[in-house]
């Protein structure tokens, strides 16, 4: 185990720190609801095709009910240890696995996540600014395929990637915050407003040419997928609580879980919504991001999927400025690569180039939402804090904890499997029959 010397500051709060702890409950509801609504919640309509009214339902509660089960998990771990603050969910898996495992079971799952992310906004951005020029123009004007639109998004980040740090991009980060918000919103409500589509059917949607059983089930799996992409914020939520002051009288766990509850209550107000009303009004033809499905009104068209490019602008770079310190720290520390503009400007630019690369090899904003959602976000949002939560804990076998903890390990981990299969065979399917450039 990590000793209490070795691991970030102690709980009684010291005026004279670098970084003061002086957050808010409230400021706790933003960024978790930064952190967790974001691009995905526009597919939630295209896994409730997959998976009908019923399942898609209960699939929507049960996520969101786990996750916020095991946010508080976290959140009663972070001063687990008298005297000692986790401020970090690898310092945390240090201490719970040991100061081997620990890390290498933590820091893979993050990284997937920031680069999954990454990925898909990649994909998503691309698409939004392909549908605002096709909004805004006339019927006549040329059409870009959307690989190229993929391109000019990314060019965008190789600028951003350049800037030095987060607090470099801190009012992009809070614009996109609230674009998130905006987006959601004029999304479920332009369903509204426009009704069914003629002849809406809300039969399960096989997504395959063969409609096999097997195709169905497997689509089924990358639905799953999908809504674990969409309850994301738990890499982040020791660093949020991090921010807040605690005394041993009044330990930072009540004002974080207050914030925590409010953020999780915005999210329902974004999710349902938009996965209610977009399959309401499309059916079982709703496409993977639902703003692309909206035709009118064209300005309003225009306008949410603007903003949906102006949010992931900032959330590529929130997921990506992690990974560009720590490339960088280890090519300074064990290959003694000189610091400067040409080691920022080589390493951070050789990252973007390669989620550019695999955004324009499977602009399968769907199917990567159901991979990444099962494969790097399912540990993290469903079975890792239950995991530690049992190791430090320790609760009595076939105790209430014991039984909720081991029951959401199982969950997670039939949904990580199932959802990581499903959504590498529909990008598989997707990849054979996509024409990159016509």
């Amino acid at each position: 185990m990590v000793s209490p010397s070795s691991v970030l500051p102690k709980v009684v709060d010291d005026p004279t720190e670098a970084t003061p702890r002086r957050a808010k409950w409230w400021y706790v509801t933003f960024h978790n609801v930064t952190a967790m609504v974001g691009a995905g919640v526009l597919s939630l309509p295209y896994a409730m095709a997959h998976l009908g009214w019923g399942p898609g339902m209960v699939a929507l509660l049960a996520s969101w009910g786990i996750t916020l089960y095991t946010l508080r998990l976290l959140i009663e771990l972070h001063e687990c240890v008298p005297g000692v603050r986790f401020d970090r969910l690898r310092d945390l898996g240090a201490h719970a696995l040991g100061p081997r495992l620990g890390p290498w079971v933590v820091v893979p799952q993050q990284l997937i996540v920031q680069l999954g992310c990454d990925m898909v906004y990649m994909v998503t951005g691309g698409k939004c600014l392909q549908k605002f020029a096709e909004s805004v123009s006339s019927a006549t004007a040329p059409r870009l395929h959307q690989s190229y639109w993929i391109c000019i998004f990314g060019g965008f980040q190789f600028l951003l990637s350049q800037l030095p740090n987060l607090d470099a991009i801190t009012a992009i980060s809070f614009l996109a915050a609230a674009m998130s918000l905006s987006y959601s919103t004029i999304s479920w409500a332009a369903c509204v407003a426009r009704g069914p589509v003629p002849g809406v059917s809300y039969a399960v949607r096989d997504g395959s040419a063969t409609g096999t059983a097997a195709d169905e089930a497997f689509r089924v799996f990358g639905a799953l997928g999908q809504v674990a992409f969409a309850y994301a914020g738990h890499g982040v939520v020791l660093e949020i609580q991090a921010t807040i002051p605690s005394t041993p009288t009044k330990p930072s766990r009540a004002p974080m879980w207050k914030g925590t509850v409010a953020a999780y209550l915005v999210t329902a107000a974004c999710y349902f919504p938009v996965a209610i009303a977009g399959y309401w009004a499309f059916g079982r033809d709703v496409s993977d991001n639902v703003l692309v499905a909206l035709q009118r009104p064209p300005w309003l068209v225009a306008v949410a999927n603007m903003m949906v490019v102006i949010h992931v602008v900032g959330s590529y770079q929130v997921y990506a400025m992690p990974i560009f310190e720590s490339v960088e720290t280890i090519l300074i520390t064990r290959f003694r690569v000189p610091q400067g503009l040409l080691l920022r400007l080589v390493a951070r630019s050789a990252y973007v180039a390669f989620t550019l690369f695999i955004a324009v090899t499977f602009p399968f904003f769907g199917d990567l939402l159901g991979f990444f959602g099962g494969f790097g976000f399912t540990p993290t949002s469903y079975f890792l804090p239950c995991i530690l939560w049992l190791k430090i804990k320790k609760p009595p076998r076939f105790s209430a904890s014991w039984f909720a903890n081991w029951g959401c390990i199982v969950v997670g981990v039939l949904l990580m499997v199932a959802s990581t299969i499903g959504g590498l065979r529909s990008i598989v399917q997707d990849a054979s029959t996509f024409q990159f450039y016509s």
